[in-house]
């Protein structure tokens, strides 16, 4: 019996029509299932390939810990240790803990019921940090702007407040911690790379007198938190309706000669949008459900990479932000013109940005490998 006969018969069908991740979720489940999760496989894994959203929490509570050099502060510090029989237990601490912070907050009359809850989270994190201000009203540092922005994010992308807190307060010490060395020198980086792919464009930028005032803060700091738009970030698209697949289908706007490829996208909405009309009621809810939970976010698959080791991919996003948008650019003289625009790109074009920004990271750095 051949390979292919002895797979699903949905696997081999959805790859013909361009879908790979069936079978990179079959290597990450068989990662999973190891009593003590393996970090630096979890850590390629997730370098070369898009998690699958019904895993990425799981992962990336595993992944963030790995900012502690020592084993010992490791465990310390990760949301979740890598062994499987530990982390019932320890999400019960987690949880514990937060409500404990919480209920301490809400005991100095630090925060209220009106309170938004990224602030929240800021609060929080400023409590546990040692760093909270006498009072609420006081004016934000530029780290909670940070804060804030990325728990905004991360809002769109986990639906348990527990989970998003954790997530959040890690994914910044992570910032703060590993890449505080790396997260400088990346706009040196930006114009190296930019300067391979379109010296001209980097020519332009530089006659402008653009190139220092571009909106690094925003690209490097926040990790594009904010940039690419509301709906991009956790963009609804059609799903097999048997949970086969976790991968985005694009925009419908692709070049001419993926037009097969958008025929056999269109037949097969066509036909999960027929297969729930057929359902009863609870299962068409179900179903829709289902294919809420495995939505993709497109700064999901950025920070991926980030979370996994390598902050060199926010270079290459900001490097295809600027090689889509060449033509207004370059039609811009002024700086701030520039940078205005760069803070509120187009949303319709955000999936082909994160997909060719990936496509021009691997490139430049060769095959991905747990480093920054």
């Amino acid at each position: 019996m051949t390979e292919d006969s002895q797979r699903n018969f949905r696997s081999v069908y959805y790859e013909k029509v361009g879908f790979r991740g069936v079978e990179e979720k079959k290597s990450l489940e068989i990662l999973l299932k190891d009593d003590c999760l393996d970090i630096e496989k979890l850590c390629t894994f997730s370098q070369r390939f898009p998690l699958p959203s019904m895993y990425r929490a799981l992962v990336w509570k595993v992944l963030l810990g790995m900012i502690s050099k020592s084993w010992k502060l490791y465990l310390q510090k990760c949301i979740l240790p890598p062994h499987h029989e530990s982390h019932a237990q320890v999400m019960m601490y987690r949880k514990e803990q937060y409500s404990d912070v919480l209920h301490a907050l809400e005991v100095i009359r630090f925060i209220s019921d009106a309170t938004p809850q990224v602030e929240v989270y800021l609060y929080m994190h400023r409590l546990e940090s040692g760093k909270l201000p006498r009072s609420p009203s006081f004016p934000l540092e530029p780290e909670d702007e940070v804060f804030l922005a990325i728990a905004k994010a991360m809002e769109e992308m986990v639906e348990d407040g527990i989970d998003c807190y954790w997530l959040t307060r890690c994914f910044v010490n992570q910032l703060n911690n590993k890449y505080r060395d790396f997260l400088p020198q990346l706009p040196k980086a930006f114009e190296q790379y930019l300067n391979l792919e379109d010296g001209r464009l980097l020519s332009h930028l530089k006659a402008s007198s653009a190139v220092s005032k571009l909106p690094y803060d925003l690209w490097f700091k926040r990790c594009f938190a904010g940039c690419l738009p509301e709906s991009s970030l956790q963009r609804q698209t059609c799903y097999g309706y048997f949970g086969v697949l976790d991968h985005p289908i694009h925009n419908f706007a692709v070049e001419e000669k993926d037009a097969h490829m958008r025929i056999q996208l269109i037949l097969c909405c066509v036909y999960n949008l027929w297969l729930v009309e057929s359902l009863d009621v609870e299962s068409a809810d179900r179903c829709k459900l289902q294919t809420r939970n495995l939505i993709i976010s497109l700064l999901c698959r950025v920070w991926d990479k980030v979370i996994s080791g390598s902050c060199k991919i926010l270079v290459f996003v900001a490097v295809e932000i600027l090689l889509t948008f060449k033509i207004k650019v370059m039609a811009l003289n002024s700086a701030e013109k520039i940078t205005k625009f760069l803070e509120n790109i187009p949303q319709d074009s955000s999936d082909a940005i994160v997909s060719k920004a990936i496509d021009l990271w691997h490139k430049h750095c060769g095959t991905p490998v747990h480093s920054a």
